[in-house]
């Protein structure tokens, strides 16, 4: 039976309002759009959380590896540089000797040269000229001895020296190949991550809980877990309390007292309470901080988004970075 038009109207209105919401939740980034005609399928948010987390076991591999190269690399350096160090000191050695044997030389010469029978004939006392050559003759031979000693000791250094840069060479070229490859990693982890950072806004936005976000610190992770539950919270100037109200560095404070992690409650002294770190280097759970006073902070989610308490008469949610000044940032773990 055809419907009546009223019936039409009502439906039309109805297929209206679920444009409009949709739209917004859109616009907000809290949905993914649907899939264009003849598009490939996204995967399901447990496959790519399953993804996400392959991906960071193998980033968390590499960065091992990685800061084995580097110890590696660092030994290596210093090892040349002893040797190095060791071989200049030889060369000095035997520069010493070999004044010592050409003095020495030049002695034997002025006392007979060569053929010292001549001078043993005419001098006045044979044994004490015999005396003289037999310690010159001791002292060549213990010479001759040491040249031969630190010669091999230079080739030894400069052999240990070409050995340890070699090391250095392969450490330093390894070490490149794997930041490359973390790098790789990384960039993948964080596109596959963005639709899992959505899902948990969205999952929060409507009381649920939410969901493990990987990547990052277990510890920072947890903290932005923790103040994602607070969404929609009422701010309150100096309130740090769940459910009921917080102000923005109130907020941080509680969400990473849930993972054992104490912060002032004051934007100041969190701006000293970790490592500084660029924009660039941006990773969920450190704090962010806005304009050139820094009196205002929140807590980066990933993806250029935020979650705070902006001020009163709003309540905890999420924003976009590019949304106010941004002075800096801080790595509390």
């Amino acid at each position: 039976m055809e419907p009546s038009r009223p019936a039409k109207a009502h439906d039309r209105q109805h297929r209206t309002r679920n444009t409009v919401i949709t739209g917004v939740l859109l616009a907000a980034g809290l949905v993914l759009p649907p899939q264009a005609a003849g598009a490939k399928p996204t995967p399901g948010i447990d496959a790519l959380r399953q993804q996400a987390d392959q991906l960071n076991t193998q980033l968390e591999q590499l960065t091992e590896q990685y800061d084995g190269l580097r110890v590696r690399l660092e030994q290596a350096q210093r090892a040349a540089t002893i040797a190095k160090a060791t071989s200049q000191r030889e060369a000095k050695a035997l520069k010493v000797i070999q004044q010592r044997v050409g003095r020495l030389a030049a002695l034997r010469y002025m006392n007979g040269g060569p053929d010292e029978a001549p001078a043993l004939f005419s001098a006045r006392d044979p044994q004490a000229l015999l005396d003289q050559a037999a310690t010159l003759h001791y002292f060549t031979q213990q010479d001759d001895t040491q040249v031969r000693q630190v010669t091999q000791a230079i080739q030894n250094a400069e052999r240990a020296w070409q050995n340890a840069q070699d090391r250095a060479t392969q450490a330093a070229q390894l070490k490149t190949q794997l930041k490359q490859k973390k790098t790789t990693i990384q960039k993948t982890l964080d596109k596959v991550r963005r639709p899992l950072l959505k899902d948990a806004v969205e999952r929060a936005g409507r009381g649920l809980s939410v969901p493990e976000i990987p990547g990052g610190s277990t510890k920072a992770i947890g903290a932005v877990r923790a103040a994602l539950s607070q969404l929609g919270v009422p701010y309150v100037w100096g309130g740090a309390t769940p459910g009921q109200g917080f102000d923005c560095s109130g907020l941080t404070m509680w969400a990473y007292r849930q993972v054992g992690v104490n912060l002032p409650h004051y934007g100041g002294d969190q701006w000293n309470a970790g490592m500084h770190v660029s924009k660039s280097q941006l990773q969920p759970g450190d704090l962010v901080f806005f304009y050139t006073d820094i009196h205002h902070m929140g807590m980066y989610l990933g993806d250029g988004k935020f979650v705070h308490a902006p001020h009163t008469g709003d309540r905890v949610r999420v924003a976009d970075l590019a949304t106010r000044p941004f002075a800096g940032a801080v790595r509390v773990v």
